[in-house]
C-alpha cells in the first residue's frame, strides 16, 4: 500500500476524508478548500518564478529523477520533484542540494514547502517532514532539515526533522493500516469539516446516525469512554443526565458542561438551564461584531448596532488595507463617544482579543472616559451561555442559536471562512458588490447578536415567575425530577415476553408460588388476616329505657319497630397510655298504634360517623407533627390496635378534619393580615408533576400557610392590600408594590454579600463594602441584644446608616459590587425600617421558620399529593405551628374539639394545665 502526500495531509485532517479520497469519492465541493488551492498553487509559481530568477539556467532542473546517484547531478535547486518508493509517493515544491565541500563531507537535500498562509500550524511541519522522509528514502541517506517559505514577506522557516519522524512514522502506519481494510474510519466530525470538500456527505450521515460529533467541543476521549459504555447517539446519551446539587464548596465555580444535557434539550427540543444568569444591560447595549483575516492579524470591518427606544440604528467601518485599520478604530471609538453610556456586547473571544490588539496597536480611549469603560467592561455573551443555558443546538455557535430563535440569514456566505475569501477576492477586483456582501453580513451577525441577548434577558426576568411561561419554554435542572438508576417501581418493558420473566422474580410471588411448589415451608407474608379483618369486640354498650308514651300524641298504645345497631371505633387517651376504644350503640324504635308515629329515645348519645374524634385526631397530629406517611399511620394503626382500617384512610379522614378547622385557618389569615406586624416568605412544591409555591405569613403568634400555582405576586398583593403593619419579607420583588411600611431582612443580604466576596476574593471594592456595611449594622445588632427592638434605643443609629448610604453615592462600585449596591439604592427606605418602630425585628427568621416546617412535611408529600390534599394539609400546618407558637399541644387542641386556638389555651391556663 502506497502512502501519498495528498493522503497525508488528509488523514493529519480527518481519517474519513483520507479513507474517502483513496476510494475516489465524488467530493460536493467547499468555498474555502478551493479558493485556499488556487491561493497556494499561485503562491507556489510566484515563489518559484522569484526564486529561479536569480539562479543561471545550469543549477536549475524541473521534475528530474531523485535516486542515489543525484548526488552527482550538477543542478542546485530542482522544481515539482516527483518522489516514489516502496511505501511513500510524494511531490516536492522544490529540493536544494547543497554538494560536499572537502574530504568527509556528503552532498545534502533540504526539500520546499511554499505556504500562502502567514501562520504555520504543526501540520505544515508533519508535511514537510513526510517529504524529507520520502526524499531520505529516495537518495538513501538521511534528510534533516526542510524549508518552508509562507506569507506576504516569504519567510522561510527551517524544520528540523528529529523532532517529527517520530509522530510522522507513526501516521504513515496507521494510514496503511486503514487503507487495508475495507471498512470506512468510525464517521467524526472536527474543527477541519468547515474548510472541507466532503462536509455535506459527513454531516447528513453523522445526523442520520445521530452521532456523538454532532456534538461541537467533545473530545475523542470522551466520545472513547461513552462509547466504552455502550453509548453511541445523541439520544442515547441524553437519557443519561441526572440533575444533581452542587456541593457547598462548588458554589460560585465555573459550571462543568454537560453533554448529557445538551443532547437532552435537542431531544425535547426545549431550552434547558442549569441556571438563569443575570444578563444586566447597563446604559444604551451596543452589539459589535468584527471581520478580520486571522492569518494577517488584521481587522477591516467593524459593525456596531445600538439598541436605542426609537429602534436599533447599524454601524459599519471599514479598512481598505492596513493602513486605514487606525482610521477605522478611531472612527468606531468615534461613534461610541456620542452614546450616553455605552455597553458593548459581543460572542466570543474573537472580538475580545480585537479589542486588546486595538488599544495596544492604535492606543486606548482617555482614561476614565465612558468609551473607555465600554471598552474595558465589554461583555462577552458566550460566557453567559456557556455550560448554564443549552439550547436545543449541536453548539453555542451565534448561526445555531439564532437560527434556533427564529433569525435567517440572507445572502450567499454561511460561514466566517467564506467572508476571508470573499475579503480576499475583493482586494484582487475591488468590486463594490462584493464589498457589500461582506457589509450585509455583518450587519446580520450583529441583528442576530441582539435578536440573542434580548432573549437572554427576557429569560431571566420571566424566571422569578416559576410556573409561569418561561417554564414551559425553558426546563431548569433544578425543578427537574431526581431519579435513581437503582428506584423502587413498575419498569416499563419493550417486550411482554421481558415482563413475564420479570415478574416471576417478585419476591411474594416467590414466596407465595414458587417456593409453595418446590416444597419449602414458607409462613405467608403482610399482616396476619386476624389482625385485619376480624370486628373488634365492643368495650361498652349504649343503649335506652323504652318510652311509656308517644311523644306526639301522648298515646299510650305503643309497641316495638326493630332494633338499629352502630358501632363506632375510636381511641380512649389515657394517663400514660392509649388504648383502642370500641361503643356499639342499640337504638329500639317504637311505633304508635294511635297516629302510626315512629320515634326512639330523644336523649340517646348518638353519631352519624363509624370513626370516633379522637382516633381521627390522633392520625392527624402522627402525619402533620410527626410527619409520618400516610400509610404509615394506616399500618401502625392496624397493627397496634387491631382497627378494619380501610386502604387509605387517613388520606380519607384528613379532609374531613382541615374543614372542620377551616374556620380557625381563615381567623388566623385575617388576624395576621390586620396585625402591626408580618413576616412572609414562599417556597416551592411539586403538585403531581407541576411547580406550585406555599406561603408562609407569620407574626410571634400564629402562623398561616396557603398554596398558589404560582409565585406571581397578584394573590399576596391582593390579600394585604389593606395591611397598614410593618411587612418583613426576602428581596423578592413582588412585595414591593404591597403599600406599607416594609423591613427587607438583613440576613439574606450579608448572606449575599458573603457569597460575592467568596466569589471574587480578590475584590477590594467589594471589600470595602462588606466592611461599611458590617460597621453599620454590628452596633445596632449589639444594642438590640442589650435593649431589646426599641425605637428609643436605635433611632440614634439613623445618622450612621445616612454616612453609609452618602458613602454608597460617592464610592465607585467596581462590577462586582455594582449588583449589591443597586439592591442597597433601591432598598434604601426599606433596609433599616426597624429603626423606627418597636418590637419590628431586623430580620425575617420567623417566616424561615415557619418555611423549615413546611419543608419537613415536605418531604413526605413533595410530588404525591393533589392540590386539594395539599390545601387541607396547609390548613392543619397552619393550626399546628400557631399552637407551637402559643405554647400549646396540638393532639390536646384536636381532641378537645374546640375551633379557637385562643380560647383553649386561656381555658388551659386557667384550669393550671400546660
Amino acid at each position: 500500500m502506497i502512502v501519498s502526500s495528498q493522503l497525508f495531509e488528509d488523514y493529519i485532517e480527518c481519517a474519513t476524508k483520507c479513507w474517502l479520497r483513496s476510494r475516489a469519492e465524488p467530493a460536493a465541493g467547499n468555498v474555502y478548500a478551493e479558493w485556499a488551492r488556487a491561493q497556494n498553487e499561485a503562491y507556489r509559481q510566484d515563489a518559484l518564478k522569484k526564486l529561479l530568477a536569480v539562479l543561471p539556467e545550469g543549477d536549475r532542473v524541473i521534475g528530474p529523477p531523485i535516486s542515489k546517484s543525484s548526488k552527482d547531478a550538477t543542478w542546485r535547486i530542482a522544481i515539482d520533484v516527483r518522489l516514489r518508493t516502496n511505501e511513500l509517493e510524494s511531490r516536492l515544491h522544490a529540493v536544494e542540494k547543497i554538494a560536499s565541500e572537502g574530504r568527509g563531507s556528503t552532498t545534502q537535500f533540504i526539500p520546499y514547502r511554499f505556504e500562502f498562509t502567514n501562520k504555520l500550524t504543526r501540520q505544515h511541519k508533519l508535511l514537510i517532514a513526510f517529504d524529507t522522509l520520502a526524499l531520505s528514502e529516495a537518495v538513501g541517506r538521511a534528510v534533516t532539515l526542510g524549508k518552508i517559505m509562507h506569507g506576504d514577506s516569504r519567510a522561510t522557516l527551517k524544520v528540523k526533522i528529529s523532532a517529527f519522524a517520530s509522530e510522522v512514522r507513526k501516521r504513515i502506519k496507521e494510514i496503511t493500516a486503514l487503507l487495508a481494510g475495507n471498512s470506512p474510519p468510525g464517521l467524526v466530525l472536527n474543527r477541519h469539516c468547515g474548510q472541507c470538500e466532503f462536509k455535506a456527505r459527513c454531516s447528513t450521515q453523522a445526523r442520520e446516525k445521530d452521532e456523538l460529533s454532532l456534538l461541537s467541543g467533545m473530545s475523542e476521549k470522551d466520545r472513547q469512554r461513552l462509547h466504552s459504555k455502550g453509548i453511541f447517539t445523541v439520544t442515547q446519551l441524553s437519557y443519561t443526565f441526572r440533575p444533581r446539587r452542587r456541593r457547598r464548596e462548588s458554589r460560585g465555580k465555573q459550571e462543568k458542561h454537560h453533554h448529557s444535557l445538551r443532547a437532552l434539550a435537542i431531544r425535547e427540543n426545549k431550552i434547558h438551564a442549569v441556571g438563569i444568569p443575570d444578563l444586566t444591560l447597563k446604559g444604551t447595549p451596543v452589539f459589535l461584531d468584527v471581520e478580520g483575516l486571522p492569518d494577517r492579524n488584521f481587522y477591516y470591518l467593524i459593525g456596531i448596532r445600538i439598541q436605542t427606544a426609537e429602534g436599533s440604528a447599524q454601524h459599519s467601518f471599514w479598512a481598505d488595507d492596513v493602513k486605514e485599520e487606525k482610521l477605522m478604530w478611531n472612527d468606531f471609538l468615534g461613534v461610541l463617544s456620542e452614546i450616553t453610556n455605552p455597553h458593548l456586547i459581543h460572542y466570543g473571544t474573537y472580538e475580545t482579543t480585537f479589542l486588546k490588539r486595538m488599544c495596544d496597536r492604535h492606543g486606548r480611549p482617555p482614561a476614565g472616559s465612558q468609551v473607555a469603560t465600554a471598552v474595558d467592561h465589554a461583555t462577552n455573551l458566550l460566557s453567559f451561555i456557556y455550560a448554564q443555558i443549552y439550547f436545543p443546538t449541536y453548539s453555542n455557535g451565534l448561526k445555531e442559536i439564532a437560527g434556533y430563535l427564529g433569525f435567517l440569514w440572507s445572502g450567499s456566505l454561511t460561514s466566517g471562512l467564506e467572508t476571508i475569501v470573499l475579503r480576499h477576492r475583493w482586494e484582487a477586483s475591488r468590486d463594490p458588490t462584493v464589498k457589500q456582501a461582506l457589509l450585509d453580513y455583518n450587519r446580520q451577525d450583529c441583528e442576530a447578536l441582539e435578536l440573542v441577548t434580548n432573549r437572554l434577558v427576557d429569560l431571566h426576568r420571566a424566571a422569578p415567575a416559576g410556573g409561569g411561561s418561561s417554564q414551559r419554554e425553558v426546563v431548569l435542572t433544578s425543578d427537574m425530577k431526581r431519579e435513581s438508576l437503582y428506584r423502587f417501581g413498575r419498569i416499563s418493558f419493550a417486550l411482554p415476553e421481558m415482563e413475564t420473566i420479570n415478574k416471576a422474580a417478585y419476591w411474594d410471588y416467590q414466596r407465595e408460588r414458587v417456593y409453595v411448589k418446590s416444597g419449602k415451608n414458607v409462613p405467608p407474608s403482610g399482616v396476619p388476616a386476624t389482625t385485619r379483618h376480624n370486628k373488634p369486640k365492643p368495650n361498652a354498650t349504649i343503649g335506652y329505657q323504652a318510652a311509656s308514651h308517644c311523644p306526639n300524641c301522648k298515646s299510650m298504645k305503643i309497641y316495638s319497630h326493630g332494633t338499629r345497631i352502630k358501632t363506632v371505633i375510636d381511641l380512649r387517651f389515657m394517663r400514660y397510655g392509649i388504648k383502642r376504644w370500641v361503643v356499639r350503640y342499640m337504638i329500639h324504635r317504637q311505633r304508635c298504634q294511635s297516629c302510626g308515629t315512629i320515634f326512639k329515645a330523644s336523649d340517646l348519645r348518638w353519631t352519624p360517623a363509624k370513626y370516633g374524634w379522637d382516633l381521627i385526631a390522633y392520625a392527624m397530629y402522627q402525619n402533620i407533627e410527626l410527619h409520618l406517611p400516610q400509610m404509615a399511620i394506616d399500618s401502625s394503626m392496624i397493627k397496634l390496635f387491631g382497627l378494619p382500617l380501610p386502604h387509605g384512610w387517613t388520606n380519607k379522614m384528613k379532609p374531613a378534619a382541615a374543614q372542620l378547622y377551616k374556620i380557625t385557618h381563615d381567623r388566623l389569615v385575617r388576624k395576621l393580615c390586620s396585625g402591626h406586624l408580618l413576616h412572609i416568605d414562599e417556597t416551592s412544591i411539586g403538585v403531581r408533576g407541576l411547580n406550585g409555591y406555599v406561603w408562609a405569613l407569620t407574626s410571634m403568634e400564629e402562623v398561616a400557610y396557603f398554596f398558589t400555582p404560582t409565585r406571581e405576586g397578584n394573590t399576596i398583593q391582593e390579600l394585604l392590600k389593606t395591611f397598614s403593619g410593618v411587612l418583613v419579607s426576602d428581596f423578592y420583588a413582588a412585595y414591593d408594590a404591597i403599600d406599607c411600611p416594609q423591613q427587607k431582612c438583613l440576613i439574606h443580604f450579608i448572606r449575599d454579600l458573603n457569597s460575592a466576596i467568596l466569589e471574587h476574593p480578590f475584590d477590594e471594592g467589594l471589600k470595602q463594602l462588606a466592611a461599611n456595611f458590617t460597621g453599620v449594622v454590628k452596633p445596632i445588632i449589639e444594642t438590640v441584644d442589650r435593649r431589646g427592638l426599641k425605637k428609643r434605643f436605635l433611632s440614634k443609629f439613623r445618622n450612621s446608616v445616612d454616612r453609609f448610604y452618602k458613602g454608597l453615592v460617592d464610592d465607585d462600585a467596581g462590577q462586582a459590587a455594582g449588583k449589591l449596591v443597586d439592591r442597597l439604592q433601591k432598598n434604601r427606605n426599606k433596609m433599616f425600617t426597624f429603626l423606627d418602630f418597636d418590637d419590628v425585628p431586623w430580620n425575617n427568621n420567623n417566616a424561615e421558620h415557619a418555611v423549615k416546617a413546611f419543608a419537613l412535611l415536605r418531604r413526605v408529600i413533595d410530588g404525591l399529593t393533589t392540590e386539594k390534599s395539599l390545601r387541607d394539609t396547609l390548613v392543619l400546618l397552619s393550626v399546628c405551628e400557631t399552637c407551637k407558637c402559643k405554647n400549646v399541644d396540638f393532639l390536646d387542641f384536636l381532641r378537645s374539639g374546640s375551633k379557637d386556638i385562643d380560647d383553649f389555651a386561656m381555658s388551659r391556663r386557667k384550669r393550671g394545665l400546660r
